[in-house]
C-alpha cells in the first residue's frame, strides 16, 4: 500500500511542525474515519495508513512517523507484533494502541512492548486528539484497569532457569517416572537424578514432585 498523505491547514501558533501520524487497521472505513477527523486539526499530518501489521513495519521504516495509531487484531501479523518488531528498529518510536474493548488481554502486551497508551475507538475526538498531544510531548495514558493488569503480570516472580538436564529430569517426573527410571532413560546413575530433583525443588520452590511439575507447567517449562 502506497503511503497516503494529507496537507492540513498551516500550524498552530508556536508550532513548528506538525505531528506525524501512521493510522494501522485492518478496516477501511476505520481508517478513513481516523484521517478525516485528524485532518481537522493543524497540528496533525496523517503521512500514511496499512491494513496489517506487515504493512505497518514497512511504512514506519520508509516515513519515521512520530506516532503510530495501533489497532490490535490485524490479519498477517497483529499489533503486538508489528509493534515489537518497529519498537526494535527505532526505540524513539511512539504508539498508542487503538482498540474496540479494554478487556483485550493483549492491550498489556502492547504496554510491555512499547506502546505508551490506549484508546478505546468509540472514544470522543477530543480525547484522541489530547491522547496524541500527550504521548508526542513525551507522557503516557494508562488507564487503571490495565495498569492494574500490567502491575500483577510485572510483580509474578520470573520463571526459574533450569539447566537443560534438569528440563529432562523435570520432563520425566511430569511423566510418573521414579528415580531409576528417570537414571535409566537418561543413563545416569540414580545419585545424579536425586540431585537434580534436589535442584529443581529448590528452585521451583516444591515441596514435592507433584508440586514441582504443577509449578513448572505454570511456568511453561514443561508441557503436560
Amino acid at each position: 500500500m502506497k503511503p497516503q498523505a494529507h496537507r492540513p491547514g498551516n500550524p498552530q501558533p508556536g508550532s513548528t511542525t506538525p505531528i506525524r501520524l501512521l493510522i494501522v487497521d485492518d478496516h477501511p472505513v476505520v481508517r478513513d474515519g481516523l484521517k478525516a477527523i485528524l485532518s481537522t486539526q493543524p497540528d496533525f499530518l496523517v503521512v500514511a495508513e496499512a491494513g496489517n501489521g506487515r504493512e505497518a513495519i514497512q511504512q514506519s521504516a520508509a516515513l519515521q512517523p512520530d506516532i503510530i495509531l495501533l489497532d490490535l487484531a490485524m490479519p498477517e501479523m497483529d499489533g503486538v507484533a508489528a509493534l515489537q518488531q518497529m519498537r526494535a528498529a527505532r526505540p524513539t518510536l511512539r504508539a498508542i494502541v487503538f482498540t474496540a474493548f479494554d478487556t483485550d488481554e493483549r492491550i498489556v502486551d502492547a504496554i510491555k512492548a512499547g506502546a505508551q497508551g490506549y484508546l478505546l475507538k468509540g472514544a470522543p475526538r477530543q480525547e484522541l486528539f489530547s491522547a496524541i498531544r500527550v504521548v508526542h510531548s513525551g507522557g503516557s495514558l494508562l488507564q487503571p484497569v490495565v495498569a492494574s493488569r500490567l502491575i500483577e503480570q510485572l510483580s509474578q516472580p520470573a520463571p526459574p532457569d533450569l539447566t537443560p538436564r534438569e528440563t529432562e529430569v523435570l520432563q520425566l517426573l511430569a511423566r510418573g517416572l521414579q528415580n531409576k527410571e528417570i537414571a535409566h532413560k537418561l543413563a545416569i546413575s540414580e545419585r545424579t537424578v536425586k540431585f537434580h530433583v534436589s535442584a529443581l525443588m529448590g528452585k521451583l520452590g516444591a515441596g514435592n514432585r507433584t508440586e514441582a511439575v504443577a509449578i513448572a507447567a505454570q511456568h511453561d517449562l514443561i508441557h503436560l
